[in-house]
């Protein structure tokens, strides 16, 4: 009799502990970028911002539903097939959130396989968190429900770039580069589209595309930006091809504005120095300069200070994070993808960073306050990259792109 007792004890003692340890799991985050190569510098900054807000939003204030959020790193290489094959793996380990932003050719490969397994594979569901890849096709024709972006689109943030530029009465002659493949491509075209509309007497004296990651030496493409007289220059490139560009730029004695999207951190607002003051104008989400809140101010500090060599750059990362685990939370469950997907339609928060965030139903675009900033030393709270330098906002154009069309028919389970 003495032997069952303690057996029973035992047994249950084993299933209570299970229980508990069940009760903890943490939710993972499976973050797939560079990690590795040309664009690791980009890479490595996202996954410190994805950890941190991670650790600071969210377990700090006791996890969701009682569990930590946990971001898994996955070392894609900058590669659509290691991107899928680091996708798979992430599955395999039972992980059901997906996030990567460094590439839209990427990003539509990731969405495109997340769409096949899990209409394969219904009792093992995925969603992709998009936090950075902004082709405007990924909203439209390749939308699906599995895939939701929490940055704003190329032709959003291109409308927001071209108000500024449409200002300028001085403008008279813009070249338009960038990077061959499909941001690179939405870019040019929404810089043609706007600018036609906006300033029709503009000329457009140069748009050229150039090969991703492999270009060593861009002094060719800056001084056919000079040779072409240009008032000003439009590019979307980000990570090395940016700081390559802009070095070149700037040594080819071009003196106009440079009008971006990624011009900043990661080396590229060093490499720019004082030749980007009132020169460097980048549209983003959620400048610190000034910063929205004293708790916003808090946050940047106290994350700079645990990674020194990195930068607040992608506010949106603290978005995704805060408005999952309000999904999760709702729904009172991390396992049931469908209706964590169903609560992120139509979710409104208050963002970090100041304004709304809302995550449009129709398409799953995220419409948010967009600032258009200028490079400068002067009344710099947050500068960036361990330089005298930030961004001061000079434009915010107020939940930007919500009544913007969409050609997505999205097909809901």
């Amino acid at each position: 009799m003495r032997i069952k007792t303690l057996f029973g004890l035992t047994t249950a003692l084993a299933i209570g502990i299970s229980a508990s340890a069940a009760f903890a799991e943490n939710i993972r985050i499976a973050f797939i970028d560079p990690l590795s190569g040309p664009f690791a510098t980009t890479g490595t900054n996202g996954l410190a911002e994805w950890k941190f807000a991670a650790e600071t939003l969210i377990n700090a204030k006791g996890g969701v539903l009682g569990n930590n959020i946990e971001i898994v790193s996955f070392d894609n290489k900058m590669s659509g097939k290691e991107s899928l094959v680091q996708l798979q793996v992430a599955i395999d380990q039972g992980i059901r959130f997906i996030a990567q932003g460094n590439s839209s050719g990427i990003a539509g490969a990731i969405t495109e396989a997340v769409n096949k397994h899990n209409k394969r594979n219904p009792d093992d569901r995925v969603l992709f968190l998009n936090y950075s890849a902004v082709a405007p096709i990924l909203t439209n024709d390749a939308c699906n429900f599995w895939h939701f972006r929490f940055d704003a689109n190329a032709d959003i943030k291109m409308d927001a770039l071209t108000n500024v530029m449409a200002a300028d009465e001085s403008l008279g002659k813009v070249y338009v580069i960038g990077q061959d493949y499909s941001f690179g491509q939405s870019v040019a075209a929404a810089a043609v589209h706007f600018l036609a509309e906006k300033r029709p007497d503009v000329e457009i004296v140069g748009n050229e595309l150039h090969p991703i990651g492999k270009v060593k030496d861009f002094t060719p493409y800056a001084r056919k930006i000079v040779a072409s007289g240009a008032d000003a220059v439009i590019t979307g490139n980000w990570g090395s091809d940016m700081v390559g560009l802009g070095k070149a730029i700037i040594e080819a004695g071009f003196e106009g504005p440079i009008y971006t999207y990624y011009a900043a951190s990661n080396g590229i607002t060093r490499t720019f120095g004082a030749a980007g003051v009132d020169t460097i104008t980048q549209v983003l989400q959620g400048n610190t300069n000034p910063p929205a809140s004293a708790e916003t101010s808090a946050y940047v500090d106290a994350f700079e200070a645990k990674y020194p060599d990195h930068d607040i750059s992608q506010a949106r990362i603290t978005n995704a994070i805060q408005m999952l685990a309000k999904a999760i939370d709702q729904v009172g469950s991390a396992d049931d993808v469908v209706k964590i997907a169903y609560a992120l339609e139509g979710m409104e928060i208050d963002s970090l960073w100041g304004g709304k965030v809302f995550m449009r139903p129709i398409d799953h675009q995220a419409i948010q306050d967009i600032d258009v900033a200028v490079q400068t030393d002067k009344n710099i709270r947050h500068p960036l990259d361990n330089s005298p330098y930030g961004l001061v906002t000079q434009s915010t154009v107020v939940m930007a792109g919500m009544d913007s069309p969409t050609t997505c028919e999205m097909k809901r389970p």
